[in-house]
């Protein structure tokens, strides 16, 4: 049985949020050589390989201009205006709370749609704190593609992570719709051997580093985290 999703606004509204937090960022969507690697490549007689990769536009906005935008945005929802952009030194982060149960999975969906509408941007990790809930952020993606797909006009292409089928990743680059990459946390801090390959030389993956093919798309990562509190609100962290 398909499942009918209807449009709430204080969806609509969160994703919007985002989004005009970076108003005057024109559209763009920049190509780049990806790294071929070293090794030999299968391909049909007739068949030429495309080495053409694409990434998220910088932003060009200074840091003044999206402070400000941020703080309208906040004093508009009745939140404290923030003295300084969050974690800068480390990119642009924003973090979106919203009350248990009231879609936050979707809403982060719906956001990737608008930012790539405004702005062009395709490329977002979405990074979770374990395999069950990477599982249902994965399921989410399958049950609300129709109905993304009806209101935007295209779909989005989604994959979990694993070091055993890299070719996702030079699909990720190569690959100029939205795309989105579901990873767990584990996979950027484990100890353990097969979960460092992210950082590794690998022979299967042409001598590259998965890491590096990734950061290559200037990925934007969504983050999502659960926060005890007496309204047990959540958040999802969005990051460029």
């Amino acid at each position: 049985m398909k499942i009918q999703y209807r449009h709430q606004k204080f969806q609509a509204d969160a994703a919007k949020a985002v989004v005009d937090v970076f108003a005057g960022q024109p559209y763009l969507a920049p190509t780049y050589t990806m790294d071929r690697g070293s090794g030999h490549y299968q391909i049909g007689i007739n068949e030429e390989r495309d080495f053409t990769g694409f990434s998220n536009q910088k932003i060009v906005l200074s840091d003044r201009q999206i402070l400000e935008q941020l703080n309208k945005i906040q004093r508009t929802n009745q939140i404290k205006p923030s003295d300084k952009l969050e974690s800068r030194a480390n990119g642009y982060n924003l973090t979106i709370e919203m009350e248990t149960g009231v879609g936050k999975t979707y809403t982060y969906i719906k956001t990737m749609f608008e930012l790539n509408k405004h702005y062009g941007w395709s490329k977002f990790i979405v990074v979770v704190p374990s395999v069950a809930i990477r599982e249902g952020v994965y399921k989410s993606f399958e049950m609300t593609q129709e109905h993304f797909a009806e209101e935007y006009g295209k779909k989005i292409r989604f994959f979990i992570y694993s070091s055993a089928h890299l070719t996702e990743i030079d699909r990720f680059s190569s690959d100029s719709s939205i795309n989105v990459m579901i990873i767990n946390s584990q996979a950027f801090n484990a100890k353990g051997k097969d979960a460092r390959r992210i950082y590794m030389k690998l022979d299967e993956f042409r001598s590259r580093r998965p890491i590096d093919i990734i950061a290559k798309t200037n990925p934007i990562l969504m983050m999502s985290r659960s926060r005890l509190r007496a309204s047990k609100r959540k958040s999802f962290h969005w990051q460029r």
